[in-house]
């Protein structure tokens, strides 16, 4: 499985940004598939992640209301929509694909393949 994460950019603050991320090798369908992010300096954490079929969706307290996660089974693609974007969301923006179960959709062991990542900057 590869998983391809574009739409990475710099943008101001209080401004909006769609990542994606296209898999090609298997089906988004019967996974769990989920962005992560990671900053200059700090550890990798969860942002949203979207349970394989039809939901539910899960995300960070951080991003919520802010970010919205959604998958496109035809394409065979998830996406990421940023709105109201502060400076903390700069990072490399990761997404993942995985058998994550409702209780373990926030740990990164839960997913077994992961995209290059993608560069956010929030300038203020």
């Amino acid at each position: 499985v590869q998983l391809q994460a574009s739409g990475g950019g710099l943008v101001q603050a209080g401004g909006s940004l769609r990542l994606s991320c296209a898999a090609s090798g298997r089906s988004f369908s019967q996974y769990t598939t989920a962005w992560f992010r990671q900053a200059p300096g700090k550890d990798r954490e969860f942002v949203a992640a979207v349970r394989w079929g039809s939901g539910p969706t899960f995300y960070a307290d951080s991003v919520k209301d802010r970010f919205t996660i959604f998958r496109d089974n035809a394409e065979n693609a998830i996406a990421l929509q940023m709105n109201s974007l502060k400076p903390e969301d700069t990072a490399v923006y990761y997404c993942a694909l995985g058998r994550a179960i409702i209780s373990s959709v926030r740990d990164m062991g839960s997913y077994g393949f992961w995209g290059q990542g993608t560069l956010v900057t929030v300038s203020s």
